[in-house]
């Protein structure tokens, strides 16, 4: 049976996966406090197994395995899986939807999801399948641009799609947490960094189930 959702969002990353990369894997350098917050999750899951969702172009699983992580990419586009794979010769990185983790992906300790729910609605979070993954006491390292619009692209780093992003109220996230069943450990609130990345606020919350 198809999924809507997820044939969108694959062919909205099929061209772009190459600039996307070639854009974003670098991006990092640039953002202290996002390295600040992996690092802290990163000490936090005491070398445990650590699923990076939505991993796009591999590198925050690069970051994380850098300092010492055991981490896995997911993403559910083909196309970016193997961009992940070539920028980062080493890591496992495999096919899969944050919706229904692929078997294997369990009793983590920590998942990692940096912009993974930026083309889901807020109603419609996958945090429950998340707090299934994941070990007692396991963490979820979510980030996300926080507002109410959605924003339409037909082109990304120069190259046509069509791709719908969301944003999300911070509260409204933290809430979606509570009913999965974590509870909420920090939250990091931040304006955007000028000339690094989209102008948009973005926030960052720490959970254990």
């Amino acid at each position: 049976m198809t999924d809507p959702r997820a044939d969108a969002i694959r062919a909205g990353y099929a061209p772009v996966a190459r600039a996307y990369r070639e854009q974003l894997q670098g991006e990092l350098a640039g953002k202290p406090l996002d390295r600040a917050f992996l690092d802290a999750f990163a000490e936090r899951c005491a070398g445990g197994p650590i699923a990076d969702i939505g991993c796009g172009p591999g590198h925050v699983a690069r970051y994380l395995a850098d300092r010492g992580a055991h981490v896995e990419g997911v993403d559910l586009s083909p196309e970016m899986i193997d961009e992940s794979r070539a920028a980062n010769p080493g890591l496992a990185f495999q096919v899969g939807d944050m919706f229904a983790l692929p078997p294997g992906l369990e009793n983590l300790a920590g998942i990692v999801a940096f912009y993974a729910i930026v083309h889901t609605s807020t109603d419609a979070l996958p945090f429950r399948e998340f707090h299934r993954v994941l070990a007692p006491d396991g963490l979820a390292a979510i980030a996300f641009h926080a507002g109410h619009q959605t924003v339409h692209v037909d082109d990304l780093f120069g190259v046509a799609t069509s791709l719908d992003f969301m944003f999300h109220d911070p509260d409204a996230v933290v809430a979606a947490l509570v009913a999965a069943g974590f509870t909420l450990e920090a939250r990091l609130d931040r304006e955007p960094y000028p000339g690094v990345e989209h102008p948009s606020r973005r926030t960052y919350l720490l959970a254990r189930k």
